[in-house]
């Protein structure tokens, strides 16, 4: 399920989305490059992910703002900054429901912080949305790049090719380690003993939206 919070920027979200929430203004023309894709587009590209990543059950993924995920970074990993992505997986099973209807995980995105990093790539808010939704897959699956070894990054790496998708995460923080200044990239896997709280915040979003 892809959820758009209702906080974002309307210059950012799909042509009919923005001007429903802002049919009262004027707003400025924007590049489709800047735009997110529809949820219809996203959804379809989730299911394309997680079956490449063989990850079974439902995942939510919240598409909110930097304040939103500045908030969650700092509750659930102890960093007060805004981040990518994170990944929240399930902590819990549910006896006698297929894998099809078990909980896998929830993801937050924060749209802010993947336009600019679109921006520095050279490529769409789509384009980087697609790469932060794969990387919160893999880290729902079970894998951590920071104590595997590479395992997660030869993995993103196969799978990106498969999906179309340019360079990931793992690889631009690579010159991090080597000194070189770039800022942290800092998506994180949330450990599961903690509350889902993507989908606490995503539920919140239901509410305002009245989504189900």
């Amino acid at each position: 399920m892809i959820l758009l919070d209702p906080d974002l920027d309307p210059s950012l979200l799909p042509a009919a989305a923005a001007a429903k929430r802002a049919a009262a203004a004027s707003p400025t023309a924007v590049s489709r490059a800047l735009r997110l894709p529809t949820t219809p587009t996203l959804s379809r590209f989730l299911a394309l992910a997680q079956s490449a990543v063989k990850l079974k059950g439902q995942v939510s993924v919240l598409l909110t703002t930097d304040a939103a995920i500045r908030k969650l970074n700092r509750q659930f990993r102890g960093k007060n900054k805004a981040t990518d992505v994170l990944s929240f997986p399930s902590d819990s099973a549910f006896p006698g429901l297929p894998a099809s209807q078990q909980i896998a995980g929830d993801l937050a995105i924060s749209v802010p912080t993947a336009l600019k990093q679109a921006q520095e790539q050279g490529h769409s808010l789509s384009t980087e949305v697609k790469v932060l939704l794969l990387h919160g897959l893999l880290h729902l699956a079970g894998h951590d790049h920071e104590v595997d070894n590479g395992q997660m990054a030869r993995r993103e790496r196969l799978l990106r090719g498969k999906l179309g998708l340019p360079q990931g995460l793992i690889e631009r923080a690579e010159p991090v380690k080597m000194g070189s200044g770039i800022r942290d990239q800092g998506s994180e896997r949330v450990k599961p003993s903690q509350k889902s709280a993507a989908k606490k915040t995503a539920t919140s979003v239901r509410r305002k939206t009245g989504a189900r």
